[in-house]
């Protein structure tokens, strides 16, 4: 499902108009992007959690050139749905 078809649904479902949603989605995402930005977690309750993990230093290869490289540690975002989340869709899996 693109961002697109979230906001046709949602104003399909509220009979809001999709301008006034889209706004809503996109500053969603917005805010969402400048929290884990300045580090602070989002917690989302019955969904789950936009969260930063840290990545520690590692080394890699460069197989083109043959080299050894060190990646640096650094953050990434990441989701972890809630135990609700994940028993609601393991329950309605369609097969």
């Amino acid at each position: 499902m693109t961002k697109a078809e979230i906001v046709a649904e949602i104003a399909q479902r509220t009979g809001m108009e999709k301008v006034n949603i889209q706004e809503t989605v996109e500053e969603f995402m917005n805010v969402l992007k400048g929290s884990l930005k300045k580090g602070e977690n989002v917690y989302l309750r019955g969904f789950g959690s936009f969260i930063i993990k840290k990545r520690a230093e590692k080394t890699g290869r460069n197989i083109s050139k043959n080299t050894t490289i060190i990646i640096p540690a650094h953050n990434i975002p990441a989701f972890k749905p809630s135990k609700t989340f994940v028993e609601e869709v393991k329950n309605n899996v369609k097969k």
